[in-house]
């Protein structure tokens, strides 16, 4: 019988990967983990922490501002980019040990290198090799960046946290959400934010009606859209980077000089350099680990999840992918069943300013699987803004398929909108119906209680093709 040095050896130090080590850890196995950065992964050093954290940084202007219609008197405090920095960075390093505790702490070996695979249970790791039973790729993705004249000029996402100097001028291109939540970020930092797009909306994939008013929400708050715009050159000169343009002609400016350069124009999963194509895992036109519903890849005992799947590229997603990979190899936890993942009613969030959160269908994915559908929209100045001079408005959005009263889409553009939603995406998952929503009482006055008393649906109404 064939012995191994792990039960499971996890590529990649991630939200999947240390989730999947950690418990199999616990369960008895004998687990390795190689990574070669930080431990935590995007989503903990520059992904949702950080990004989050420079979220709430970015909505102290306006709540400064906003204070004096509430009595609050005075000058607002001035901010200090270095100060937002350094204080992001050691919280970053204390998730890190945390994340390194915890691996510790189930018995997990942790080994600091670049891994890949020489032998189909077999990885190598700087000089060293081990041998697995099973194997888990949990890896991750990179920013893409196109190849535009000047592109060596340009940051991605990784970059933005800690910009040297801080860029008084901000040019993004892209409309994903983590291009438009580092426009709506930068620009609540006190930046001259431009954000092109060579589609004519923001938030592919997204509702249409939520597309078109954060779209407007963020205008209005000072960020500048060029749709129908792609960059065609980058320069560095003595005063900036000098950014030529190319679009339909309906603007006027066709260049502008920034500090900064960030493109947010996609992803693609963190798939080369592992040694794949020699144990013959396979990879789709994209470049991403093809794996089926136990999250096998081509060769059975090797594992992969989360974002260099490129299924669903969420943290949370992650963790549900790890869990049952690991229930699978090792058994649920005591008293447990198996772990399953569904893909139905993801709730998520964009941190945009107001923030965006949503479950369920779009209106024109609703309308493509049912036959009919109820739509329930609200769009109101929050009781907040009465008082703060504020000209933000909030969206409501429900779905309802008409054949079972269930609703089957949600959306919300407000003050907290993923906090709110998170509540109603349990209830969605529940399988709630208009109706139980209709019997529930609200909490007044709330911006959520509104989700429970809208009565009058939207009159029948064709949709435009979605926009790229």
């Amino acid at each position: 019988m064939q012995t191994f040095d792990f039960d499971l050896f996890v590529i990649g130090g991630g939200s999947g990967g240390v989730r999947a080590a950690r418990m199999a850890g616990q369960r008895g196995a004998r687990v390795g983990l190689a990574e070669v950065a930080d431990m935590g992964g995007t989503c903990v050093n520059v992904g949702c922490i950080p990004k989050k954290l420079y979220s709430y940084a970015a909505h102290f202007a306006d709540f400064f501002e906003e204070s004096h219609g509430f009595g609050w008197e005075g000058a607002a405090p001035t901010f200090n980019w270095d100060t937002l920095k350094t204080n992001r960075a050691k919280e970053i390093k204390r998730l890190n040990g945390i994340y390194d505790n915890l691996l510790g702490g189930a018995g997990v070996k942790v080994i600091k290198g670049w891994a890949r695979l020489v032998g189909p249970h077999t990885v190598e790791v700087g000089d060293q090799q081990f041998s697995a039973k099973n194997i888990l790729i949990s890896t991750g993705g990179t920013a893409l960046v196109p190849a535009v004249e000047g592109h060596e000029h340009v940051v991605t996402s990784d970059s933005m946290f800690d910009l040297n100097p801080f860029p008084k001028r901000l040019l993004v291109v892209g409309a994903g959400y983590i291009a438009c939540e580092f426009a709506s970020i930068f620009n609540g930092l006190g930046s001259h934010v431009t954000q092109v797009h060579r589609g004519d909306k923001v938030l592919t994939g997204f509702d249409e009606d939520v597309r078109s008013f954060i779209a407007a929400e963020m205008t209005k708050t000072g960020v500048n859209f060029k749709f129908k715009t792609e960059v065609e050159s980058i320069t560095k000169t003595e005063h900036g980077l000098q950014v030529t343009l190319k679009g339909d002609g309906s603007h006027d400016d066709k260049s502008l000089t920034v500090d900064t350069v960030l493109y947010a124009t996609g992803r693609i999963a963190n798939a080369s350099g592992l040694g794949l194509g020699a144990v013959g895992v396979e990879v789709n036109a994209a470049g991403a680990i093809q794996v089926n519903a136990q999250y096998q890849t081509s060769v059975p005992h090797i594992y992969a999840v989360g974002d260099v799947t490129a299924r669903v590229q969420l943290t949370p997603v992650a963790l549900g992918e790890a869990m049952v990979v690991v229930d699978q190899l090792f058994g649920p936890a005591a008293g447990k069943p198996p772990r399953s993942m569904s893909y139905d009613f993801i709730p998520t969030a964009v941190f945009t300013h107001p923030n965006i959160g949503t479950v369920g269908y779009s209106e024109s994915q609703a309308r493509e699987k049912f036959d009919n559908v109820s739509v329930y929209r609200s769009d109101f100045k929050s009781l907040k803004h009465t008082l703060s001079g504020s000209t933000e408005r909030t969206l409501m959005k429900l779905l309802v398929d008409d054949a079972s009263d269930r609703v089957v889409g949600l959306h919300m553009v407000g003050p907290d909108a993923g906090e709110v939603v998170q509540g109603f995406a349990v209830a969605m998952k529940a399988g709630a119906t208009k109706a139980v929503f209709d019997s529930t009482i609200g909490i007044h006055p709330t911006m959520a209680e509104e989700f429970v008393t809208m009565r009058e649906a939207l009159p029948p109404r064709s949709l435009a093709a979605p926009a790229a």
